[in-house]
């Protein structure tokens, strides 16, 4: 393609769907000529907040939360779809892209069906071992999907697929622990655990954190995102109350934050072990970086993927899991002493999640949505 290429991006909701398009963009910018960008998300998603400061232009479509049951909401929030639709067009038909990324949640849905109706070629992907509801239906509109779980594509009905993996940003590789034990304060020589429940936070993990804080400092460092949402600033609250009440030896062993951006890879860099929810961009970062882990995964999510992601990580000896029902401060404690005091079996654990990841998958679908453009994109909408 002599031209300079346009590529419209689309997906989020949560950092989960928005980590890999921003891996893909971070690899697409590097190439020659740089791309054009045009991002169409949602208004409130983790995208409206990471996308703008990357200086990516940006639009919000309407959309509703897809659920896999009837509801008043359901009803309501599949009425928004079509405005999206009618939104997406207009931004599609200005911008005349010559391919389109999708990376999946509600708000890609809209986009791609948009993109389909322009004769837009779409690549969808799929960051678990199952579509998701939004990407089942992007499926239909697709010109290729990339698949991240080696063994998911049987569960296809279509042979347009390849398998790529799951991207991961730079900023999640780049950390190093010196560095890191700077930045946190921390002896790069202690132990180091580093607790997440994602961008939104996980109130049961940050429950059992809460009662386990002071004999868990005693063990190891802490590194502990909490979220930064509605539902985990209380829990923000209470930590905040209950570190104040500890010995000053065992508060400058403890860094409590609300949100990890730019520095989650020194966080990773400092750890010896991860406790977090089972979603699709924990397991893939933890793979990608061979960390040893704690899941404790969602009981609801949907399609019970967490569960999946937690149970193939625990399959494959790079993880311990433990159910949200179960998750009390004692049981943290206990397998957190347990894995910490046993090098031997974090090496074997760290060699583990390293088998799982397939390197480099922003780079293949970088290529794959170029060709796309290429060969399948029209300069004229």
């Amino acid at each position: 393609m002599s031209e300079r290429p346009r590529l419209a991006i689309t997906g989020g909701g949560t950092g989960g769907h928005v980590s890999p398009a921003v891996a893909v963009i971070e690899e697409l910018r590097q190439r020659s000529p740089a791309p054009e960008f045009l991002y169409l998300g949602s208004r409130s998603g983790t995208e409206a907040r990471i996308i703008p400061v990357m200086g990516l232009r940006y639009v919000s479509v309407s959309t509703g939360k897809l659920r896999r049951y009837l509801s008043f909401e359901n009803l309501v929030d599949t009425m928004r779809v079509p405005l999206g639709i009618v939104q997406a067009l207009a931004h599609l038909a200005r911008f005349r892209p010559h391919a389109v990324l999708a990376t999946g949640g509600y708000v890609s849905v809209p986009t791609v069906i948009a993109a389909w109706m322009l004769r837009r070629p779409v690549l969808i992907h799929e960051q678990t071992g199952t579509l998701g509801l939004a990407n089942r239906i992007n499926a239909r509109f697709a010109s290729q999907i990339a698949l991240s779980v080696p063994g998911s594509e049987a569960r296809l009905r279509t042979a347009n697929w390849v398998l790529t993996g799951n991207p991961v940003r730079s900023a999640v590789r780049g950390g190093d622990r010196e560095t890191a034990a700077r930045r946190f304060r921390f002896n790069p020589g202690e132990p180091t655990v580093y607790i997440t429940g994602g961008a939104q936070g996980a109130h049961a993990i940050n429950q059992a954190v809460l009662g386990a804080l002071e004999p868990l400092l005693r063990i190891a460092q802490v590194i502990h995102q909490c979220g930064d949402s509605e539902g985990t600033r209380a829990d923000h609250e209470a930590l905040v109350r209950r570190t104040r009440e500890l010995d000053d030896d065992l508060q400058a062993r403890y860094t409590l934050l609300r949100y990890v951006g730019q520095e989650i890879g020194e966080a990773y860099a400092l750890a010896d072990l991860v406790i977090g929810r089972a979603g699709a961009g924990t397991v893939n970062e933890l793979a990608a970086l061979s960390k040893p882990s704690i899941l404790v995964p969602l009981p609801h999510s949907a399609g019970d993927e967490q569960r999946q992601n937690a149970r193939r990580m625990q399959e494959a000896g790079a993880a311990e899991v433990i159910e949200e029902s179960s998750c009390s401060p004692e049981r943290i404690v206990s397998l957190v002493r347990e894995l910490l005091t046993d090098p031997s079996r974090l090496e074997a654990m760290s060699r583990s999640a390293e088998s799982l990841g397939l390197a480099h998958a922003e780079l293949r679908i970088a290529d794959l949505l170029l060709e796309l453009a290429r060969t399948k994109g029209r300069a004229d909408v």
